[in-house]
């Protein structure tokens, strides 16, 4: 891979760029309509949100006042808990659609397993998908055992399910699993808030390679072959996060990353959460 445009191939042979925008916590308004604008102006042609950041509107503005044609910008949105159910789902959807203002969505996920509901928002994805409104559905924060249950009964099996992924949390056997099943490993929280940048072993293959230990974390991902969604509202920081392409980490560099795993979370875990 050699640069921004460049895509994972779904299942349903859909494109999606490795390297997106992540924008949660991004206030609705011009932040995010900045952030999204600088990620463009980049070369970044993916863009993450989802109904509960309540910035679908400006990211929708932000896509449509840069002048690049819709068809070539993927655009993620997801349905949040408390609309889960079927009928729940596709109203939610109508809702996300209106606010991003578009006719269509590259990617739906079901954004937490709410027991007892995901199933059926599940259903409404694919329903979605078979009208048309939606380019792929998915999954998002599923465990191996989420996906089992949905995999049991689905039309369509889902074609990306994104997680908590960083190298203190590096999720073998999900990814593992996906891989197995056709499903693309996207991660959200890539950089674990912050928190890994400091980590000497990140630190020390950055200085080698002249580059800062975000990047050096994000390369990881992509060589791991997961889509990954850095979050920033900085522009200095959104184009540094997209520069990863004139450099590679050897096998060696790969495995001391994958040392760093100690199946820490920085979000909840998708067995016990309440809200």
């Amino acid at each position: 891979m050699n640069g921004l445009q460049d895509c994972a191939t779904l299942h349903n042979g859909v494109k999606m760029p490795w390297v997106g925008l992540g924008v949660y916590k991004v206030k609705e308004g011009e932040e995010v309509r900045s952030a999204v604008r600088t990620a463009l102006e980049v070369g970044y042609r993916h863009v993450d949100t989802a109904a509960f950041y309540e910035n679908e509107e400006g990211v929708g503005q932000a896509i449509r006042e840069s002048g690049i044609p819709r068809e070539q910008v993927f655009v993620t949105t997801k349905v949040w808990n408390t609309d889960q159910g079927y009928e729940t789902t596709l109203k939610a959807f109508d809702k996300s659609l209106k606010k991003l203002g578009f006719d269509y969505v590259d990617l739906y996920l079901v954004h937490w397993p709410v027991k007892g509901k995901y199933k059926e928002t599940y259903r409404a994805l694919e329903k979605l998908y078979k009208d048309g409104y939606v380019r792929a559905i998915g999954v998002s924060n599923f465990h191996i055992h989420h996906l089992q249950d949905v995999l049991a009964d689905c039309e369509i099996k889902p074609m990306v399910n994104q997680v908590e992924y960083h190298p203190r949390l590096t999720q073998k056997e999900l990814h593992a699993f996906c891989q197995e099943n056709g499903i693309q490993l996207e991660a959200w929280s890539p950089l674990m808030r912050g928190e890994i940048l400091n980590e000497p072993t990140i630190v020390d293959i950055g200085r080698k390679y002249g580059k800062t230990p975000a990047q050096v974390v994000l390369r990881w991902d992509l060589q791991h072959r997961v889509v990954t969604i850095p979050k920033s509202v900085t522009p200095a920081r959104i184009k540094e996060n997209a520069d990863l392409f004139d450099f590679s980490l050897t096998d060696e560099e790969m495995k001391q990353i994958d040392a760093l795993n100690l199946n820490k979370r920085v979000g909840p875990d998708p067995d016990n959460f309440n809200f």
